[in-house]
């Protein structure tokens, strides 16, 4: 497998070829076997990967836990490390990259006890939602802050802690040819600012909506508990009042950015460059950057002033519905306003976007609309993306069928267009490529296409045994546009 870098806004093999990934989030995080703690996924198979293959997954984004990597702060589990790596070599067997991303809910969903300082407060049960630890959780809160400040924990600062952690993945990992990168942090969190930019979005976003003049407003609460807020979420469709609704947060979160996040994103990527220069470093927004605040990070530069040349910016987004039981109601026109703040940071930073997490529909739910009008948006883009979240169950329902579409995998030129009619089952691709080149174009097709236009002859290549085929056509000097129809 070719190494993959960074030029320009573009991700891009060792033979210069633009590259697109087209991929899903592998997170086991853990459970109990005997009254133990376990982080070993056991219903991980060669068929569950084999069968992503020819789905055309061609990359995961791969969970890891700082917990299951070092359960004491003077011990990393190599058994663990032993245990992933084997899964990563399986990606490889089937042509699927990885990116690493060290994960973490709540802080302690991912960060060992002895890592954990809460300040006395204990972490309460969620009532409604996973996710409200992060609004009122005052265990969560101190924990996170306790972190970013880099508190003295057995002789060093939790900062430093997780450098050396990351450096002693990276040595693992730096030389898997199936290696793309590293996933510094699940969605940063600003601790108790958090707790405060939470508030001040309630207020803004309830004196937004009473601005319009909603009745029986509750909107918040009710977006928590599920109950029908039909009115309210109506309202919030509409981008410029979305955006008005969470602007009473901007300030905390450029703060957050600026003066706690880049620095330590700084840390982390040193460290890690300490030990390879293989792998692209994955730069995640602010949890609260998903939901239409602007990220402020800036370029990552090391303090020698170089700048970071492989750097991907990898948001996440999910209309305000996900995890609860309104999934099924989730609004484009939300996401849209979300991904477009998104694309703004993508302009500033310049750097190519791979989405790290999207979708979150949860089992039962068929808003598959949503997900073709996100997938498309991902298209017209050019971004790279991986679902959240993939069990191998998943991989006959009609969710991995959405995902599993004609994509350009990889084009020798620069890419102008690219996307997949599902009215008429027809992906059209159009590229330039400035000069003669043996390089082929590589299209993934989940069947046997009935026809392919092109300017020259299209070779079909199966995956496996399955239905699925690549499609490589040796492309002509300047514009190329190539049709397959389904």
């Amino acid at each position: 497998m070719e190494r993959i870098t960074v030029k320009g806004k573009a991700l891009v093999d060792e033979s210069g070829r633009e590259r697109i990934f087209n991929g899903v989030n592998l997170v086991f995080k853990g459970n109990e076997i005997d009254g133990k703690e376990n982080f070993k996924p056991v219903d991980w198979t060669p068929d569950m990967f084999k069968r992503l293959s020819e789905l055309g997954i061609n990359v995961v984004r791969f969970g890891l836990l700082w917990k299951a990597v070092q359960p004491r702060p003077d011990f990393y589990d190599e058994d663990y490390l032993d245990c992933m790596e084997r899964y990563v070599d399986l990606c490889n067997q089937y042509g699927i990259y990885v990116y690493l991303d060290m994960h973490q809910d709540l802080y302690h969903g991912g960060a060992p006890d002895w890592a954990t300082v809460t300040d006395s407060y204990n972490f309460k049960k969620a009532k409604l939602i996973w996710a409200e630890g992060y609004f009122f959780d005052k265990a969560v809160h101190r924990a996170f802050d306790n972190f970013w400040a880099n508190l003295p924990v057995c002789g060093k600062g939790l900062q430093d802690h997780y450098a050396d952690m990351w450096k002693h993945v990276a040595e693992r990992f730096k030389d898997k040819e199936n290696l793309l990168g590293f996933d510094i942090f699940n969605e940063p969190y600003p601790g108790t600012d958090g707790g405060k930019a939470f508030r001040k979005i309630v207020k803004s976003a309830t004196k937004t909506i009473l601005s319009k003049k909603v009745k029986k407003v509750q909107a918040i609460k009710n977006i928590i508990k599920g109950d029908t807020a039909t009115e309210a979420l109506a309202i919030i469709d509409d981008p410029e009042v979305f955006r008005s609704a969470t602007s009473g947060a901007d300030l905390f979160i450029k703060k957050f950015d600026t003066e706690t996040y880049y620095p330590f994103l700084v840390k982390i990527a040193s460290a890690i460059r300490e030990v390879t220069e293989n792998g692209i470093i994955f730069m995640e927004n602010c949890y609260y950057s998903n939901t239409t605040i602007p990220c402020s990070t800036p370029r990552l530069r090391y303090p020698d002033g170089k700048l970071e040349e492989n750097l991907v910016f990898s948001p996440h987004g999910y209309d305000l519905t996900v995890d609860s039981v309104m999934t099924n109601v989730a609004s484009n026109s939300r996401a849209d306003t979300i991904f477009a703040q998104h694309a703004k940071t993508q302009a500033r930073l310049g750097v190519p976007v791979l989405v790290g997490e999207w979708g979150g529909m949860v089992p039962g739910c068929d808003d598959y609309p949503h997900l073709e009008h996100l997938l498309e948006l991902f298209d017209n883009n050019h971004w790279s993306q991986t679902y959240w979240a993939f069990w191998p169950a998943l991989a006959e329902e009609k969710i991995m069928k959405i995902i599993a579409r004609p994509y350009p995998v990889a084009v020798p030129g620069e890419i102008q267009k690219y996307g997949f009619n599902r009215r008429n089952n027809t992906f059209t691709l159009k590229f330039t490529t400035e000069k003669l080149t043996r390089k082929k174009v590589m299209i993934y097709a989940p069947t046997m296409p009935r026809e392919i236009i092109s300017e020259r002859k299209a070779t079909i290549h199966p995956i496996g045994d399955s239905e699925a085929v690549y499609i490589s056509v040796t492309p002509v000097k300047g514009e190329n546009e190539i049709i397959v129809k389904l």
